[in-house]
C-alpha cells in the first residue's frame, strides 16, 4: 500500500501523516500490519527538537504506530463505504517504552498486532524498529468514530 492508498484510510496529511508505506497485512487469526516511515532531516520537528542533535520526538513514533494500527482496524472492521465516514481515534496508550533514539536517515518499521477487537474498539500492541533494533513499544486502544 503506497501513501496515496494510505490517505484513503487516514485523514492525516503532511506533516502529520507518519506512515509512508504498508508492506504487509495479515488478516488471519492474528491480525497484523507492517508499515514504514522514512525519517528525513527535512521533517519540520527537527528544527526545534534537540537542534544540533536531532532526535525524532517519541510521541510522533507512537503516533506513527497508532496510524499504522488505525489502517489495520479500518480494513478489518469496516466496509469500504463505512470507511469513507470513519476515523480511528486514540483512546488510550499504556506501557510505552523508548529503547533507542530515532534520527534523520533512519527508517522506522512499525509492527502492529490487534490483541482484541470489538465493533468500534481495538486494543493493539505496537513496536517500532530501526535496523531490526527495537526503538519503541506501546499498548494502544483505538476507537472508530463516525464523522457526520
Amino acid at each position: 500500500m503506497d501513501v496515496v492508498e494510505i490517505m484513503k484510510y487516514l485523514p492525516h496529511r503532511y506533516p502529520f501523516l507518519l506512515v509512508d508505506r504498508v508492506i504487509k497485512i495479515e488478516n488471519g487469526e492474528q491480525k497484523k500490519i507492517v508499515g514504514i516511515k522514512n525519517v528525513s532531516i527535512n521533517e519540520p520537528f527537527f528544527q526545534g527538537h534537540f537542534p544540533g542533535d536531532p532526535i525524532m520526538p517519541g510521541v510522533l513514533i507512537v503516533e506513527g504506530m497508532a496510524q499504522c494500527g488505525g489502517i489495520l482496524v479500518l480494513k478489518e472492521v469496516l466496509t469500504e463505504e463505512e470507511r469513507k465516514n470513519s476515523s480511528p481515534y486514540f483512546a488510550a496508550i499504556d506501557g510505552v517504552k523508548f529503547k533507542r533514539p530515532v534520527r534523520p536517515g533512519d527508517q522506522i518499521r512499525y509492527e502492529i498486532e490487534i490483541v482484541n477487537i470489538k465493533r468500534t474498539i481495538a486494543k493493539m500492541k505496537g513496536q517500532a524498529f530501526v535496523n531490526d533494533e527495537l526503538a519503541c513499544e506501546a499498548e494502544m486502544t483505538a476507537v472508530i468514530v463516525r464523522r457526520s
